[in-house]
C-alpha cells in the first residue's frame, strides 16, 4: 500500500475588485458588509486599481505607498475584528461611554498619520521563509522541515519591529502599538504588493498558512511607453496543500472608442505571455507551474475597462428598462470572447448586477446623467469582472457592492475550490514512533484537520 494518499477538500475564496479612482480611504469606510458574502471565506483576495491618482508623478518619479498602507488596514480591521466586550461593558457605565468615545474620535484622527506600507504589512504578514519555501513535503524533508519562529525568537524580532509613525495609525487596524498579538488574529496577510495604482494583497486563515507555499510575484506593465505601471497587473502564484493557484489583478487599457477594445485584448495576450514565475520547488517529482494558465486553479479580476458597444443614448433607454441582457449581448469581454480574440477557456458568472461605471460622485447616478459635455460623458459599462481558469473551481456567487467612494462599483465574487491533499495511510502511520507520526502529519494534514464544507 503507497505510504499517502490523495485526499479532496473544498476551500472557499473570496475575490474582490474596485477601482477607488485615485482616492485615498477614509476611516469610516466600512470593508466588513462586502467582506462578508456568504459568510467567511478560507483565503480573502483584494486587488484594487487607481489607489493613487495616474499622475506623471506616481507613474514616474516615486510610488505612493501611503493609501496602500491605508487600506491594507482597513482590510485587517474588517476580518480580524476584535470581539465588541469591552465597549458593550464601557457601554453599561456614564464614565465608560465617554472614554470608548474620545478614544474612537482618537483613532479616526489618527488614521490620517502617515503609515509605512513595508513597515505595516511586515507586521500582518505570516511568517515570509515558510511561505517562499516549497512545501511538498516529501518524506526526506520531515525531519529537517522547518519550523515557524516564534516572536520570543531574538531571531523573529524584525516580525514585530515597527517606527513611530505608524504606532498611532496601526491602532486604526485595532493593532497593539508595542506588540503584535499574533494570536487574536483569525486571518493573516499571506502576501501584498504595489504597482503604481494598483495594489493586490492576499489573506489566509492562520490554520492555512503553514499549508501554503511556492510564493512568488510577478509585475507586468502595459501603460505609457507599453511598459510603465499605470497599467498592467500583479500576479501572484502560490500553491495551498497540493494544488496550485494563480491571481491576477489587472487595470487594462481605457477607453470607449471603436477599436480600444483590441487594445485590452493586447494587454491580456501580453500578460499571458510575459508573466513567468521563478523556479523555487526543489522536488523532482513535482512540476510547479511558471505561467499563469499553467496553475491548476487561476482567478482574473480587475477593471477590464470592456464597455458596451451601443451609443450612450441606446444603452440608457436599455438601462431605464432594465434591459441588462440586451445591454451584455453588446458587451465587448462577452463579445471578444464569443469570437475566440481573448480569455480563451477562462470562464466568467452570469451577470445580475447593473454596470458598474461610471457613476457621479457620491451618488447612484450615471455621469452621463448629470455631465453635458458629451467629451466627459461615459457610457454605462460593466468595467470591472472577475473570470476563473481550470477546473475543480464553482462559483458561489458574483455581485457587486454599492458604495458611493469611488465612480465604480466594486465587484466580488466567492468560489467554492478543490484543493488536493495528502493524507498518511493507516497502515504507513503504525510505522512511525508517536512523535514522529505527530511532526508528519503536521505536515500532511487528514482530512478533519480543519475546516469541511
Amino acid at each position: 500500500m503507497a505510504p499517502a494518499t490523495t485526499v479532496i477538500q473544498d476551500f472557499r475564496i473570496f475575490v474582490g475588485t474596485w477601482n477607488v479612482g485615485g482616492k485615498a480611504p477614509h476611516p469610516e469606510l466600512n470593508l466588513e458588509d462586502f467582506l462578508q458574502v456568504e459568510g467567511s471565506s478560507d483565503i480573502y483576495v483584494l486587488g484594487f486599481q487607481e489607489i493613487v491618482p495616474l499622475s506623471a508623478g506616481n507613474v514616474l518619479v516615486i510610488e505612493d505607498n501611503e493609501p496602500a498602507a491605508k487600506w491594507l488596514a482597513l482590510i485587517n480591521q474588517a476580518l480580524n475584528k476584535p470581539s465588541h466586550n469591552d465597549s458593550i461593558n464601557s457601554s453599561e457605565s456614564g464614565s465608560g461611554t465617554s472614554k470608548h468615545s474620545n478614544n474612537s474620535k482618537e483613532s479616526k484622527s489618527n488614521f490620517f498619520r502617515k503609515p509605512s506600507l513595508k513597515v505595516l504589512s511586515r507586521n500582518l504578514r505570516a511568517d515570509n521563509g515558510l511561505l517562499k519555501a516549497c512545501n511538498c513535503h516529501l518524506n526526506t524533508q520531515v525531519s529537517n522541515r522547518r519550523r515557524p519562529r516564534k516572536l520570543s525568537d531574538p531571531s523573529a524580532s524584525s516580525l514585530v519591529q515597527r517606527d513611530s509613525s505608524v504606532d498611532e495609525f496601526l491602532s486604526i487596524a485595532e493593532l497593539a502599538t508595542t506588540s503584535l498579538d499574533t494570536t487574536a488574529m483569525s486571518y493573516r496577510l499571506i502576501a501584498c504588493k504595489q504597482m503604481v495604482g494598483i495594489f493586490l494583497s492576499i489573506w489566509s486563515r492562520k490554520e492555512l498558512v503553514h499549508h501554503i507555499g511556492h510564493l512568488r510575484v510577478s509585475n507586468i506593465g502595459r501603460g505609457i511607453m507599453g511598459c510603465l505601471g499605470n497599467k498592467g497587473c500583479i500576479s501572484i502564484s502560490l500553491s495551498l496543500h497540493q494544488t496550485s493557484f494563480c491571481f491576477v489583478c489587472s487595470h487594462l487599457a481605457s477607453g470607449e472608442k471603436e477599436g480600444d477594445e483590441l487594445k485590452r485584448n493586447a494587454d491580456v495576450a501580453e500578460i499571458l505571455k510575459s508573466t513567468q514565475f521563478q523556479k523555487i520547488c526543489k522536488n523532482p517529482n513535482r512540476k510547479i507551474p511558471e505561467r499563469i494558465i499553467d496553475h491548476d486553479r487561476a482567478i482574473w479580476f480587475g477593471d477590464l475597462n470592456y464597455r458596451v458597444s451601443l451609443s450612450y443614448e441606446e444603452t440608457r433607454l436599455l438601462l431605464e428598462d432594465n434591459d441588462w441582457e440586451s445591454l451584455l449581448e453588446r458587451d465587448q469581454l462577452n463579445m471578444e470572447r464569443e469570437a475566440g480574440r481573448v480569455f480563451n477557456r477562462w470562464n466568467e458568472g452570469r451577470i445580475f448586477f447593473a454596470p458598474t461605471y461610471k457613476y457621479s460622485h457620491n451618488s447612484d447616478s450615471y455621469a452621463g446623467e448629470t455631465v453635458k459635455s458629451k467629451k466627459k460623458r461615459r457610457t454605462p459599462a460593466w468595467c470591472d469582472r472577475i473570470l476563473w481558469h481550470g477546473s475543480g473551481i464553482e462559483q458561489l456567487s458574483y455581485i457587486r457592492g454599492e458604495s458611493r467612494f469611488s465612480d465604480h462599483r466594486p465587484v466580488c465574487a466567492v468560489f467554492a475550490v478543490e484543493v488536493e491533499k495528502r493524507s498518511l495511510s493507516k497502515k504507513f502511520r503504525k510505522g512511525f514512533s508517536c512523535a514522529t507520526r505527530f511532526e508528519f502529519e503536521e505536515c500532511i494534514p487528514q482530512r478533519h484537520s480543519f475546516y469541511d464544507f
